[in-house]
């Protein structure tokens, strides 16, 4: 009788420990589950945070570039000279893991599919706030209906100029807007322009960098639309500025020798004969007898000064009261283009001076060149719109995070007019993307 409840009861049993072991199995199978699952979510939050990490180094290493930057700038541009490519390093430089580069532009070469790396002299462009319609004109692309918009979008009135723009032309636009009819505070204002297309504005450099990328040399194949000849048709943006600017002040503070009129013509003969004595003073003065002088460099040709001794007193001269003189262009960076619009130039010309800077590769300091390389009357005709200085750059600073991972860009812009370098603007293009052609991308990625 023991003997048959005993195998009913373990009869009774078995279907019991069957039950708890499915149980005790679907747990397991589902705290496994879970197991994987905050695996899985922890995994995606380390890549993300890994993906946030060299992104902010890559944007740390940009801000590093920019801080190098300013300190190469207040070392070796001082007094409105030039940096030389030798006074800083442009390329492929280390912060930490990160690596950052200064993207410029070769103003005397053609660009070509390799970048270039340098700081850019705001001097050697056209100020937008300063250009005359007929500087304006000459550029590449220009038509008379954006050079006309420019002028009224600039000036203080509300009256239509020649192919000009005012309120009733943008109020026809979507969305209406009104002219600014004031100064224009950055380049990329152009786009509100009437007839600005980005056609003009960029060209074919679609991401400003200077390059031919594949994406602008295959027609129509993918944005922008391009010509497909393997050559970079730049845009308008390249060639113009709103920050050129320089004090119009001695070494010592002071302010510099007002030679336009003839009220000031005693200072200059008193700073001739302190630098090169009463006799030779007197030689410079007398072929100045009863003339006006519109610039600096007219004084240069018409006291048929020497240009070693012109070096020596350019920076005590003006022919003008303000206490900045906006607008000059700097003629020992600007690029042919450039020089191709000032008065007195024009293609050929400017053709020619890049010339002679290649053939000079030590570097030119001062526009006292010019009496070797142009004719006098050029250089009379050009002399109100050039200067030998320069005093505000841009430094474009494209930064890639450990291993090739992160990208950032950082275009700022300093002035050292008051000595130090001051940050006037600062953009983030990082959206532009990738801008540093296939070498340094070969570079960044190295393991």
């Amino acid at each position: 009788m023991s003997t048959r409840v005993q195998s009913a009861a373990m009869a009774t049993a078995r279907p019991v420990r069957g039950s708890i072991l499915i149980i005790v199995l679907w747990i397991c199978f589902g705290l496994v589950a879970l197991v994987l699952y905050f695996a899985h979510g922890m995994s995606s939050e380390l890549r993300s945070a890994d993906n946030r990490f060299v992104g902010l180094s890559a944007r740390e290493a940009a801000d590093g570039g920019t801080r190098y930057v300013a300190y190469v700038l207040s070392q070796y541009a001082t007094g409105g000279t030039r940096p030389l490519s030798t006074d800083y390093e442009a390329e492929a430089l280390p912060v930490g893991d990160a690596t950052f580069w200064i993207l410029g532009r070769e103003a005397d070469l053609e660009p070509t599919d390799e970048p270039v790396f340098n700081l850019i002299d705001e001097a050697s462009k056209i100020n937008l706030n300063t250009a005359s319609r007929a500087m304006l004109e000459a550029l590449p692309e220009m038509t008379p209906e954006l050079a006309g918009a420019i002028l009224d979008w600039r000036d203080t009135n509300t009256t239509v100029g020649e192919n000009g723009a005012e309120d009733e032309t943008y109020s026809r636009l979507d969305p209406p807007r009104r002219a600014k009819n004031a100064p224009f505070e950055t380049i990329d204002e152009l786009r509100l322009v009437y007839g600005a297309t980005l056609d003009l504005l960029f060209g074919e450099d679609l991401n400003r960098n200077g390059v031919l990328d594949p994406n602008e040399d295959d027609g129509d194949a993918t944005p922008p639309l391009d010509d497909h000849n393997g050559l970079l048709r730049r845009g308008l943006l390249d060639f113009l500025t709103v920050y050129s600017a320089q004090p119009n002040t001695r070494s010592d503070g002071s302010r510099r020798i007002d030679i336009s009129s003839l009220a000031g013509r005693p200072r200059l003969n008193q700073l001739l004969v302190e630098r090169f004595g009463e006799t030779r003073a007197g030689e410079l003065m007398a072929p100045l007898e009863g003339q006006t002088l519109g610039s600096v460099a007219e004084f240069m040709v018409r006291s048929r000064i020497t240009a070693s001794e012109f070096d020596r007193v350019q920076g005590d001269l003006t022919t003008s009261a303000a206490a900045v003189v906006r607008g000059l262009i700097n003629i020992n960076s600007a690029s042919e283009t450039v020089l191709s619009c000032i008065p007195g130039i024009g293609p050929d010309k400017a053709r020619a001076l890049v010339s002679y800077r290649l053939s000079h590769p030590e570097g030119l300091t001062s526009i006292s060149w010019l009496l070797e390389a142009l004719d006098a009357p050029s250089i009379v005709q050009a002399g109100p719109f050039i200067t030998g200085q320069s005093y505000q750059y841009s430094a474009d600073i494209v930064a890639v995070g450990p291993h090739g991972r992160g990208y950032a860009r950082i275009r700022s812009v300093f002035d050292l007019s008051q000595g130090s370098a001051r940050m006037l603007f600062r953009q983030d293009l990082t959206g532009l993307g990738w801008a540093l052609g296939p070498i340094a991308r070969d570079v960044a990625f190295a393991p």
